[in-house]
């Protein structure tokens, strides 16, 4: 009886495993895409990483919002897989996993008739008042990060 019970189990999970494994058709990977990035300051985020990689008091001075906010988005596009992380000494650096993504933003905003010279505004390098390692390089700068 023992084993009869055993082998139900073991089926029952292969059906279970099978299913899990079964990807979203091509349109719920899409929306699932969209719905990673569909908050503003997470679109200004991969525009001002742009095709470099940016710390997060760089992101700061730009946007100024907290840190602990912009490290959320941070965290969320990292786990949507669009932006990875370099570690150098204290600084963190996000740089985007594949810069597709910012063709799809610049022709989300080519649809909406939004200027090309708005949406890269951000990327600018150095950017006035940023005091991070990229826009300030001299060692006797304050650091705010």
């Amino acid at each position: 009886m023992f084993f009869l019970v055993n082998v139900q189990i073991s089926c029952y999970n292969t059906f279970m495993s099978a299913n899990m494994i079964k990807k979203e058709n091509p349109y719920e990977q899409v929306s699932v895409l969209l719905g990673q990035i569909q908050q503003p300051a997470r679109i200004q985020i991969l525009f001002i990483i742009d095709r470099d990689e940016t710390c997060v008091c760089h992101i700061e001075s730009i946007l100024g919002i907290r840190q602990a906010a912009i490290s959320q988005h941070l965290m969320a596009l990292r786990k949507a897989g669009l932006v990875t992380t370099r570690r150098a000494g204290r600084h963190i650096y996000y740089r985007l996993a594949n810069e597709d993504i910012l063709d799809l933003l610049h022709h989300a905003g080519r649809l909406l008739d939004i200027k090309e010279s708005s949406l890269v505004q951000l990327s600018h390098k150095p950017y006035p008042g940023c005091t991070c390692p990229q826009c300030s390089p001299e060692p006797d700068r304050k650091e705010k990060c």
